[in-house]
């Protein structure tokens, strides 16, 4: 397949690529392939849904080379030193930081309790008030999308910065990715709004009522930007020269430290990064609708995908692997 025929291909917008907006190639600093499709330029930023936990990941990394955070082991309850637990929670005060970014987080609920938190004045608090349990840690995986807001809290409560001004500031200023805005309105209307509307944002990221970002999705980005950020992960922490993240620090984002099951493709997860093949040093941040960075350090390639909300559509690997590279080293 050349390159005019996987153009022609997304454009048909047939099956799981009807919602593809944007898909960008890079090896180093050369893009190989860039191009857009439903009324997106490449340079439009879309919302890119639970590829912002892997950005979230790597924000955590650099509070780790900053010093601002000792460990992962750390206890969450020692950053949030104000928050009052629950009667009768133990569990909590066991939990760690490498708990939330493995997902290995024992919460109080079988299905994420939405309504609740995106309803409330304080969603990090909210989140706080969910995590613990009867059943104690088990090494369970259990993933949650509410329960990684935690994160942010501690993010900021261990930098001193608000989760945009450090993104802004030490991880897109130095990919060349455009300054970020928060998107502060928060009604319900305006999050159905954001997750629904197919139409191109602007370089935002969403904020909950207490103005820290979201930290399970809400982050727009393009394609081209999403491909940086893979040559990031693909550098080992280093961008054009710039030691962005140390690459201690980034071995360790990636891990991989959990092996999935069927339900995530048999992937292996690290810090909100996957890893999904065991024999190939190639990583992942995945969100719904096809949204993808995707670095593999075997070719210097990374791809970024980017898709407007369509149900069940949760990863692209094989689509990229078997289509989009063949084309691109044609």
């Amino acid at each position: 397949m050349t390159k005019e025929q996987l153009h022609g291909l997304i454009g048909e917008g047939k099956g799981n690529l009807a919602n593809v907006v944007q898909i960008c190639v890079m090896q180093g600093s050369d893009v190989l392939y860039s191009d857009s499709f439903r009324g997106f330029g490449t340079e439009d930023a879309a919302n890119v849904n639970s590829v912002t936990k892997g950005v979230l990941g790597l924000l955590t990394g650099i509070a780790l080379d900053r010093g601002d955070i000792k460990n992962t082991q750390q206890k969450v309850t020692e950053f949030f030193p104000e928050y009052e637990v629950k009667r009768g929670e133990k569990t909590i005060y066991d939990v760690t930081l490498r708990h939330l970014l493995t997902m290995t987080a024992p919460y109080k609920f079988r299905s994420e309790p939405w309504k609740k938190v995106c309803t409330s004045p304080d969603w990090t608090k909210a989140a706080l008030d969910l995590l613990g349990g009867k059943k104690g840690i088990t090494g369970d995986f259990k993933y949650s999308t509410l329960g990684i807001q935690i994160m942010v809290g501690v993010i900021e409560a261990a930098t001193g910065m608000r989760c945009l001004e450090l993104a802004n500031k030490y991880l897109f200023a130095p990919l060349g990715i455009p300054e970020h805005k928060p998107h502060t309105d928060s009604s319900k209307e305006d999050q159905f709004n954001f997750l629904m509307n197919k139409d191109p944002r602007i370089n935002e990221w969403y904020c909950e009522p207490a103005g820290s970002v979201t930290g399970g999705w809400g982050l727009t980005l393009s394609a081209c930007d999403m491909a940086k950020i893979g040559q990031l992960v693909i550098g080992k922490g280093s961008y054009e020269g710039k030691q962005v993240l140390s690459e201690k620090t980034m071995t360790e984002v990636l891990g991989p430290y959990k092996k999935l099951g069927r339900m995530f493709g048999n992937m292996s997860y690290g810090y909100l990064w996957y890893k999904p093949h065991d024999d190939r040093e190639v990583y992942a941040a995945i969100g719904d609708g096809g949204n993808i960075i995707y670095a593999d350090r075997e070719s210097g390639i990374s791809v970024g995908m980017t898709g407007t909300f369509k149900p069940r559509i949760f990863d692209r690997v094989q689509f990229i692997e078997e289509i989009v590279l063949a084309a691109v080293k044609l």
